[in-house]
């Protein structure tokens, strides 16, 4: 029988036994051919060997021993992994981490490049950052990828606030990132004052033009300086499973911020059932940019995983001044559809020494079901959030942004029940709804209750109009403030956004588009104290107060 003939038949249905063993007789002495060096192969390095293509094929998975990982704990198997993962994604088979074993990764700046179903199983992956220079720090192990590629749309120009349609057709479903760099929107206020950052936009579009109405375009556009559009993944790529622990750097305390971890840059992805651990945090360190780090993507789900917060380092920041500096085990970029389910940490929510674990930029329709973190936070904007049957820590709900931010049936230990960052405006254009909730001023330490904390003096140009939420519907609420301070006169909805706007005398130079309507239902306190508007009563004078279980 000829050669061809015995391939054929390895391929043939209801003889898989045979198959198998055909293909290992076939194989003979090329199962340790090298396979040509790739981008992936640091230089000196041997190529992987690895077994002829007709037995992965019949075997129908790609495991990492099978590129010569040896998953000792000690030696680098950062080359084999890669490996393993290009033959997979040349060849459209999944990946399976080989159970039991412990793969180091060592200082490398190699990106693993992941573009089909992986299963990390129980195997281990310690990604040892201590020795990683600075110059290499922002490359991820792994990076989760399409295969199809971004384009630059023709014939747009111009967009508008809400603007249903953008005027072409594409290929398919889109998802479309604009750009006005001619405009700077989030000139950010205080000990990281900065210039701003160019306009930009992102949401879904189909095929016939059609923006989606959950993801609405929210500024205008008078010009485009630069716009791309990346189709969208129809199948839903699955990671699951690994148990990754990163050896920290040992970097100078600055904003030189670390990757290092597992990037999506693909959308319709499912990450389950990973566990990420940090070793190794001494007296000083650079940031995290995010272990996951979830941009430029669409409709990405992380479920069932358990992550953990940074240690807190201070620096100088941009206005002289010392300041701690943000480091996050999750960021969102330029995301769309993101939501955790069921995902918790591993140290203590309430515990101040770690920064909150959630960072984010550009956002649309951010989630959190069943969640245990730190902290939600939206930096430079969220359109639409939610975060539901969770418990949020020390800090609290951070966010500016517009749209409908809906919180009910969690628990909130923040130092208020929502912070509006001040740093950008403590802007919200929309509505809040919190619903069957619990409010633990602080988490229990001695503090007043604020549903609403933030800062607007009103004198900076933050690059665009600030407002407070427009209605604000509060229907079912505990204030657990029986630690309150001296003095205490009751939980405010607003806190005192700006101890100088007390009469119509101060004017400001950018004004404040203060809240229409808070409607109340079921909130009750521990200190027996009734619900009031703000300590602010000329910032807040025009706020209707509708209560309505009110006693008649």
């Amino acid at each position: 029988m000829s050669t061809s003939v015995l391939a054929s038949a390895l391929f043939r249905p209801h003889r898989p036994v045979l198959a198998l063993t055909l293909g290992l007789a076939l194989a003979g002495t090329a199962y340790s051919q090298p396979i040509p060096a790739t981008h992936d192969q640091k230089p000196g390095e041997k190529p992987m060997t690895a077994p002829k293509a007709i037995v992965l094929k019949v075997n129908g998975v790609v495991s990492y021993s099978d590129f010569g990982a040896k998953g000792d704990g000690t030696s680098d198997d950062g080359a084999a992994i890669a490996a393993a993962h290009k033959y997979a994604n040349e060849h459209g088979l999944p990946v399976k981490a080989d159970d039991g074993m412990a793969f180091y990764i060592g200082s490398s700046k190699r990106t693993i490049t992941i573009e089909t179903d992986t299963d990390f199983g129980t195997a281990k992956f310690i990604i040892d950052d201590s020795k990683v220079e600075v110059k290499d720090r922002g490359a991820n192990v792994f990076q989760i990828n399409s295969q199809l590629k971004a384009f630059t749309p023709e014939g747009v120009s111009s967009l508008k606030r809400n603007q249903a349609n953008i005027g072409i057709s594409l290929p398919g479903d889109c998802l479309v990132v604009a750009n006005n760099a001619k405009v700077k929107r989030y000139i950010r206020y205080g000990l990281n004052q900065n210039n701003g950052s160019a306009q930009t936009d992102i949401f879904l579009v189909d095929k016939d033009g059609n923006v989606d109405p959950n993801t609405p375009i929210i500024w205008d556009f008078d010009e485009i300086t630069s716009i791309s559009a990346l189709p969208l993944d129809n199948d839903q790529l699955t990671v699951r499973g690994g148990h990754f622990t990163t050896i920290a750097n040992q970097a100078e305390s600055k904003y030189t911020y670390y990757g290092r971890g597992i990037a999506v840059r693909r959308s319709n992805v499912l990450i389950e059932k990973l566990r990420h651990d940090i070793t190794g945090e001494g007296e000083h360190g650079a940031p995290y940019g995010g272990f996951l780090n979830i941009g430029n993507c669409a409709n990405v789900i992380v479920r069932d995983t358990v992550l953990t917060g940074h240690k807190t380092y201070r620096t100088i920041g941009s206005a002289g001044k010392p300041v701690s500096m943000g480091t996050y085990d999750i960021s969102a970029n330029r995301a769309l559809n993101v939501s955790f389910i069921n995902c918790s940490q591993t140290n203590d929510i309430n515990d101040r020494r770690y920064w909150g674990i959630l960072g984010s930029n550009y956002c649309k329709n951010l989630t959190y079901d069943g969640c245990t973190f730190s902290r939600f936070d939206a930096h430079m904007g969220v359109a639409n959030a939610t975060i539901r049957n969770s418990t949020m820590g020390h800090a609290g709900v951070n966010a500016i942004g517009c749209g409908t931010f809906t919180i009910e049936n969690s628990t909130i230990n923040g130092w208020t029940f929502i912070s509006l960052r001040s740093d950008y405006g403590s802007t919200w254009q929309g509505e809040f709804i919190i619903r069957n909730c619990v409010f633990i001023p602080a988490g229990g330490a001695k503090a007043a209750a604020t549903i609403f904390g933030g800062a607007y003096s009103g004198m900076h140009d933050f690059g665009y109009t600030c407002y407070m939420p427009e209605r604000v519907v509060i229907d079912g609420l505990h204030i657990k403030d029986g630690n309150a301070p001296e003095n205490y006169a009751g939980p405010a909805i607003f806190g005192n956004f700006n101890p100088k706007n007390t009469s119509s005398d101060y004017v400001e130079k950018f004004p404040y588009v203060i809240t229409k309507e808070v409607v109340v239902k079921g909130v009750r306190s521990d200190s027996g104290k009734a619900l009031r508007v703000s300590d602010n009563t000329h910032m807040f004078r025009n706020v209707k107060l509708t209560v309505l279980d009110a006693e008649k």
